[in-house]
């Protein structure tokens, strides 16, 4: 078992925006603070109760989930991935488990995407639309889904033109399927507790969103444009983590974002919904000095999950897992003491006491 004791100063900055409807365990959860929460604890599992399964069969979606045709911006992209690390076949996602996950994310999402810097700090806040539908069948089925940017408006105005109707930009992304997920996405799925977590090596869809949503048609394709963050473009680890709402059709997508040395660059949080989302982070709250014990109270409490970690390299793969218990108080001097409790499984006892791992 390792226990792991951290002490946070200046509770002040550690959270912003307002609480949501996802309530995992007895807590409230704000997409700010999950981004921070996830990018402290690395959570690759979910911190949910665990749901009523749906039963749903998998199948491909009805024409009714498709988004209507949109305007389209000039920026169009396709998500790329390289490398395709080896993966045991008695680790690859079943095909029932596959179906299960494409369920959860098949349909019209409307979101809001909010960037944060390293400290938690709103830089952007860009509304954004995903269609997601499924094709094929059986071991044949995949995933095809396209983000959609509304694109900001152009600088440039002209004294008797009208507002312009807002254009959306599309990205397409990979489609995931039982090749992709394992050899690609490797896609950590929660089918019970409705989480999953992925890895990607690039970060070109949430700069395609960038520029989308901040540039618009005035985007020059400056390699660092002026008051925009832009994740690096050297190779770096995008990881991102999802929860959804017990109660509704809302879910949470945070990602966070390394530069080429593990450093923490940038969090990203898609705050999505299958009906009307509400924005739930106010930039106006970014100032340190402004009290935030509200904020923080949302994120205090124990908090259980489990966590499954895979490591792949040269000399073949290891698969770790572990129970977490996460406990966040306040003292007496108003700082954020944080507790973080793992415990390995009996699975990952047996691959170490036969040699698996």
């Amino acid at each position: 078992m390792a226990r792991v004791r951290l002490r946070i100063d200046k509770v002040q900055r550690a959270a912003g925006g307002k609480s949501t409807n996802l309530t995992p365990l007895s807590s409230r959860f704000t997409p700010l603070a999950m981004a921070e929460t996830l990018a402290g604890l690395r959570l690759a599992a979910s911190a949910v109760p665990h749901p009523r399964s749906s039963g749903r069969p998998c199948a491909a979606a009805p024409a009714h989930h498709r988004l209507p045709q949109l305007r389209r911006g000039r920026l169009c992209a396709r998500a790329a991935v390289t490398g395709a690390p080896e993966v045991d076949e008695d680790e690859a996602m079943s095909i029932d488990n596959l179906c299960r996950f494409f369920d959860l994310n098949v349909g019209k999402w409307n979101g809001i995407f909010y960037q944060f810097d390293a400290h938690g700090r709103v830089q952007q806040e860009i509304s954004t639309r995903l269609s997601a539908s499924t094709y094929g069948e059986d071991d044949l089925i995949s995933l095809m889904q396209s983000l959609y940017i509304k694109q900001a408006s152009s600088g440039i105005t002209f004294a008797d033109e009208e507002d312009p109707e807002p254009e959306w930009a599309e990205y397409k992304i990979k489609e995931t399927n039982m090749f992709t997920v394992d050899k690609y996405q490797q896609i950590g799925f929660f089918p019970e507790q409705k989480a999953f977590a992925l890895r990607y090596q690039t970060a070109g869809m949430l700069e395609t969103v960038l520029r989308a949503g901040v540039l618009g048609d005035d985007d020059t394709g400056e390699e660092s444009p002026r008051n925009l963050k832009i994740p690096s473009r050297k190779p770096s680890i995008v990881c991102e983590n999802c929860i959804y709402s017990l109660d509704g059709n809302g879910r949470v997508r945070a990602f966070h974002i390394m530069d080429p040395k593990g450093v923490l660059d940038t969090l990203i949080v898609f705050h999505e919904s299958q009906g009307t989302v509400l924005p739930l982070a106010d930039s106006s709250t970014n100032d340190p000095e402004l009290p935030s014990n509200d904020r923080i109270n949302a994120l205090l409490g124990r908090w259980e999950g489990h966590s499954v970690t895979k490591r792949s390299g040269v000399y073949g793969a290891t698969l770790d897992e572990a129970d977490t218990v996460v406990l966040l108080e306040i003292d007496n001097n108003g700082q954020l003491i944080q507790d973080n409790i793992s415990t390995k499984t009996e699975l990952a006892r047996q691959q170490r006491s036969t040699g698996q791992e």
